[in-house]
């Protein structure tokens, strides 16, 4: 499978334009699982090995096919934020129907803060809305945790 990270970035008339930033090859032809996920997360961008809380959308189409991944913040050791308008931005801009979201833990504790709940479940209602469905949300750091495996409401 070909995994493809993508940013967004304005044309001269300030509309919204999807950027290949680069691709790579990788030896697994769907990610349907959350282990799946977290061994792609690790091995392709070293996700358990960041030194600050990053985030990542994952975009799919309804045959859970990998569209493409975009880094969506950049945090601090312990923070890092993402707004529910460019997730549902950037799913809509690469026609995905679908879409999973993972960010690390540096501590590599992959507990769920009080945070990380109250951001999921404000996620969740907005994608509803819109009729995109938000698989999963995993945290990454010495293992994994899967909101879905959890079934975190």
């Amino acid at each position: 499978m070909r995994i493809t990270k993508y940013a967004t970035l304005l044309d001269y008339e300030k509309h919204c334009l999807l950027v290949k930033e680069n691709a790579v090859n990788y030896p697994v032809e769907k990610l349907d699982n959350a282990g799946k996920i977290y061994k792609m997360l690790c091995d392709v961008f070293n996700h358990n090995r960041q030194t600050e809380e990053y985030v990542y959308l994952l975009c799919f189409n309804e045959k859970c096919r990998l569209l493409g991944i975009f880094e969506l913040s950049h945090g601090s050791v312990n923070a890092s934020f993402c707004s529910p308008r460019e997730i549902l931005q950037k799913t809509l801009l690469c026609n995905a129907t679908s879409f999973v979201l993972a960010h690390n833990h540096p501590s590599g504790d992959v507990s769920p803060s009080r945070e990380d709940i109250f951001v999921y479940r404000k996620i969740k209602k907005v994608s509803e809305l819109m009729d995109i469905s938000f698989l999963d949300n995993l945290i990454i750091g010495d293992d994994y945790y899967s909101f879905y495996e959890h079934d975190i409401k």
